[in-house]
């Protein structure tokens, strides 16, 4: 079930989107500030992401640009602020698209609708790429191997996931807890020791010097990312 984060201070507003993204089978968290947004968005996953510009705290905008520093998901503001250089400073920070308050409910769901499916053959797309090659490693996603420098270097099926799942998502740092759902599946979220001793397994076999990784570098505080 997609789940969408609802980044907005008037909770009337924020519960008439969640009743009908959760009628068109969407599951939906609320966030009435933008420091509580920011929390959730950083520890929880979600695949598009509903945002006020009016916010107590952070603003929409700055809020904006924090996720998307984040988060490579649709972004969509929903706002009565309908000036275009609002639209402007909008798209300039990350967003996706702007949805001008007061909207017709069943038009916001049809956007979020088109974002996700959008997104999603985004990514599938990049899924099936043959052939990840950054500095030497290669991964080919048909074969299910790796090979750095022409060497092939076995990988359990965890370890193949989990390496490919970042290997896709260039640059973006990504939590043990969205790595556990990611790879695991939510029902398996519990000991995150379990992707901090995969990424340790995969370093020792891709690594030049595992101590200090080229390709998974950990953000302490965070999680990990790969860099490309």
């Amino acid at each position: 079930m997609p789940k969408i984060l609802i980044i907005e201070d008037e909770l009337n507003i924020a519960e008439l989107e969640r009743d009908y993204l959760e009628v068109s089978g969407f599951e939906s968290d609320i966030a009435t500030t933008g420091e509580q947004g920011l929390n959730l968005a950083r520890n929880y996953t979600y695949d598009l992401i509903l945002l006020d510009l009016m916010l107590p705290g952070i603003d929409g905008f700055d809020l904006c640009k924090r996720l998307r520093q984040i988060l490579d998901i649709p972004i969509l503001m929903v706002t009565a602020r309908k000036e275009d250089i609002d639209k402007i400073r909008g798209f300039d920070r990350g967003a996706d698209d702007y949805i001008i308050k007061p909207f017709n409910p069943n038009e916001l769901v049809a956007r979020v609708k088109a974002h996700i499916s959008r997104y999603e053959r985004l990514i599938n797309r990049e899924t099936k790429q043959l052939d990840i090659q950054v500095n030497g490693l290669t991964i080919q996603s048909d074969s299910r191997q790796v090979f750095f420098h022409d060497e092939e270097k076995i990988l359990t099926a965890k370890e193949f996931d989990l390496l490919k799942f970042l290997a896709t998502h260039p640059n973006i740092v990504f939590t043990k807890e969205q790595l556990m759902e990611r790879i695991w599946g939510y029902d398996a979220i519990g000991d995150l020791t379990t992707v901090t001793v995969h990424i340790r397994k995969i370093r020792e076999k891709i690594e030049t010097d595992p101590s200090n990784p080229q390709f998974i570098e950990t953000i302490w505080g965070v999680g990990y990312r790969f860099n490309k």
